[in-house]
């Protein structure tokens, strides 16, 4: 089953970056082909039953909850910008994530980036370390609810 996802990810992505022709479906499935064997025993991912509610969740619950974020977080930026007294309070916020698996804690860590304002410098067993332009004093719960809160709650249904 490995095989065959990481043989039809590949050739996904080729005819999407080459074009749907004859000619680079033939040339896409031969590349595919050979990158499978190349990397599928290198690849660690299990696939199960789950993963099509996973995928649709991502895409519908996930993708929107980050939009709209990313909506407010450059509003809050501009509004910052814009204003004659920038009202900013920088700092590292050092983030506990509960979730476990290291595509988990990419995806957070990188929509966490994605979001204007905040910037992911590094992640360390549960811990992603953020600077954010807005950190409020003596509120650890809440700054960590702010950076990661909506994010974390809905990937680790996704992947967990």
């Amino acid at each position: 089953m490995k095989y065959l996802i990481t043989f039809l990810t590949l050739l996904v992505v080729y005819l999407f970056l080459a074009g749907f022709t004859v000619e680079e479906v033939i040339l896409g499935s031969l590349v595919s082909v050979v990158l499978t064997v190349l990397l599928a025993n290198r690849l660690n991912f299990k696939v199960d039953w789950r993963f099509p509610f996973k995928l649709l969740k991502f895409l519908f619950v996930y993708i929107p909850v980050f939009i709209w974020k990313l909506i407010l977080a450059n509003i809050d930026v501009a509004r910052r910008v814009l204003s004659f007294k920038i009202p900013l309070n920088p700092g590292i916020v050092k983030v506990k994530t509960n979730l476990k698996g290291d595509l988990g804690k990419l995806t957070l860590a990188n929509s966490i980036t994605l979001t204007p304002g905040t910037l992911s410098i590094d992640v360390e067993d549960d811990y992603i370390y953020v600077h954010t332009i807005d950190i409020l004093k003596n509120s650890k719960d809440k700054n960590q609810e702010i950076i990661s809160g909506p994010f974390e709650k809905i990937l680790g249904g996704i992947f967990e």
